[in-house]
């Protein structure tokens, strides 16, 4: 057979297993590319977003190629939540870890010998043991799957060290393809994936980093839970979201407050037990309702596709943080919302984290700079999502669906209240905090530490008094983004950066995002099942029952209700309205084998209701 026919026959398979086994019509984007490439016995990098498939890239070339596809996963959760859905579909998968026991690991590389796994889940360390490599030297390998690949990087968002060392892949197995894939990776990360993973001479598939289906809204903090709770209540009343927070202390009240408020909410964070922290990521995998709160520890790979919205109650570290974070929202591509809550304090506590850390210098450099982009993004007078991407090197036109672009932001030559922001840190020794400074700026005069320090004598005292406090906490929060001004690391004060003295040096002119208080609506996408039927109260019943036919199904089984079928799913059925199983065949996400195991369950329902 010539190898343009081996090729097709090669698609055709591919296009096969993509219809029967996960019920879609057609591939996306690059995938049939990426797909055939990597069967071929190609090597790849794939950068696409959050719910954009990069799983079927290596799944199905695991599925055509002789041997078991080694998939390299950092979180032992996401290796189980993985294992469990393909099973739903008839895949033979299997995931080996530290929870699992003695015999079971056993067994479990006895099949691997057999041929008889298709895909097998490892975390970086347990594959890097000598007895599993020598477990690869004998097994039959259809390929090795690097996701999450920017741990690989130390300009990565998340490096693990243990990554840096799967480079020893390109050289004890150079005939087996490898495939490395994540969904946020600046271009730093980019030649650093390719240079450690040997994939050089391998393709790069680059899908883009737009998210359309997400609305991106970062306000100025103003009681963050008031703003949170109002977001959530007046948008998403009745669906699952993350709420993440800077500190252990602020997750648990958060939590508990949320709960008193109405809401289903989960605590989740480093310091719980590991039994409990395992207990309410499933609550929250399985039911639906459920609000998440979180630190960082939580997230990295979390599949749950209807997770409707990510607020952060603080900013996080950096724009790869947040374009992370945020993306597990709306992995099914329905409408979702991200709100970030930002106050200039969240800034200067994170450049502390940076100063405190044992990081050495270069790195705590590259933190810094990343940090400024991400506090550029909070600043930004133009679309949200414009600057997202170009931090990426990718482009868009104004998106339409964010704050930015719904309400534009007014600016004004910020020139002199930069220059007396400026010189009243000078004035005062660079050593106090943004309250301070304001109260000085204002002329605040029966202030007893102002006048204990003599500052009511200086010449800045009282020349802001045509600005708001309000005002005046944007203009120090734009000044830190702008990288004028930083956190003094001996004081906890603002101290002028190199930048900063020359702006005063050199007079240039500067404009400021004119912030407006408090109180001002943004034009949040409604809730998805109302953008997919309008007002007919019909469909909005049947959305609702077979919904509750799907609860019903996981509970028993005891496997989240995405597993049995997506929201996406349920709403073709709600459109389509199929009335044999020739016809649910047809619906989005609908395989042989989900058809078969649900299909006339759920043909009762719609029946019923129709």
């Amino acid at each position: 057979m010539s190898l343009a026919a081996r090729s097709a026959a090669q698609q055709d398979a591919a296009l096969r297993i993509l219809q029967k086994t996960y019920g879609y019509d057609h591939f996306r984007g690059e995938q049939a590319e990426i797909i055939s490439h990597v069967t071929g016995g190609g090597n790849a990098f794939v950068l696409m977003p959050t719910g954009g498939g990069k799983s079927l890239c290596y799944q199905i070339p695991s599925l055509l190629r002789e041997g078991v596809g080694v998939i390299i996963s950092p979180l032992i959760a996401l290796m189980q939540n993985q294992v469990d859905a393909l099973k739903e579909l008839g895949i033979r998968a299997a995931a080996i870890n530290s929870t699992m026991t003695g015999g079971s690991i056993v067994q479990t590389k006895e099949a691997i010998l057999r041929g008889e796994l298709d895909l097998v889940y490892v975390a970086p360390e347990r594959l890097l043991m000598d007895d599993f490599l020598g477990l690869l030297d004998e097994a039959p390998v259809a390929l090795f799957a690097i996701d999450e690949a920017h741990c690989v990087s130390q300009w990565g968002h998340d490096f693990r060290p243990h990554y840096k060392q799967l480079s020893l892949l390109a050289e004890r197995y150079p005939s087996i393809p490898r495939i490395a894939l994540t969904a946020t990776a600046d271009a730093p990360t980019r030649r650093d994936i390719l240079e450690c993973l040997g994939l050089k001479e391998g393709r790069t598939f680059i899908a883009g980093f737009d998210r359309p289906n997400i609305h991106y809204s970062i306000v100025v903090k103003d009681n963050a839970r008031q703003q949170v709770l109002s977001f959530i209540r007046d948008n998403h009343a009745e669906d699952s979201g993350i709420v993440y927070c800077l500190s252990r202390k602020t997750v648990e009240e958060t939590a508990m407050w949320l709960c008193n408020e109405g809401f289903r909410a989960l605590p989740y964070h480093a310091g719980m037990p590991g039994d409990l922290r395992a207990r309410h990521q499933e609550i929250f995998l399985k039911e639906e309702k459920v609000i998440m709160v979180a630190t960082i520890a939580f997230g990295m790979g979390i599949d749950k596709p209807d997770v409707r919205f990510v607020a952060h109650m603080n900013i996080p570290k950096n724009i790869e943080a947040y374009y992370q974070e945020t993306g597990r929202a709306g992995r099914d591509g329905l409408p979702s919302n991200a709100l970030m809550v930002y106050g200039a304090q969240d800034a200067a506590m994170q450049r502390n984290f940076i100063e405190e850390s044992n990081a050495p210098d270069q790195q705590k450099r590259i933190e810094h700079q990343k940090l400024n982009a991400l506090l550029g993004l909070c600043e930004a007078a133009s679309c949200r999502r414009q600057v997202i991407l170009d931090y990426f090197g990718d482009a868009c036109a104004p998106c339409g669906n964010c704050d930015t672009c719904q309400n534009p932001p007014q600016t004004f030559d910020g020139t002199v209240v930069a220059q007396k922001a400026l010189s009243c840190i000078y004035r005062t020794g660079q050593r106090f905090g943004v309250n301070y400074l304001i109260d000085v700026l204002m002329g605040k005069e029966d202030d007893a530490r102002i006048n204990q320090n003599g500052h009511d004598k200086i010449s800045t005292f009282g020349i802001g008094k045509d600005f708001a406090k309000s005002e005046w906490q944007g203009v120090f929060r734009q000044l830190v983004a702008l990288n004028l001004i930083a956190p003094d690391a001996e004081h906890g004060g603002l101290a002028m950066t190199p930048q900063g003295q020359a702006f005063l040096k050199e007079k240039k002119t500067l404009a400021l995002r004119r912030h407006e208080g408090r109180g001002r609506k943004k034009a949040l996408r409604k809730e998805a099942a109302r953008a997919a039927f309008g007002e007919n109260e019909a469909d909005h019943a049947l959305f609702a029952a077979l919904k509750e036919k799907r609860m019903e199904l996981a509970r028993t089984q005891g496997v989240p209700p995405y597993y049995i079928f997506a929201d996406k799913t349920l709403r073709d059925m709600v459109l389509m309205k199929p009335d044999s199983m020739d016809s649910m065949a047809l619906v989005h996400g609908i395989g042989e084998r989900k058809l078969e195991k649900y299909g006339r369950i759920f043909l009762e329902i719609i029946a019923e209701n129709v």
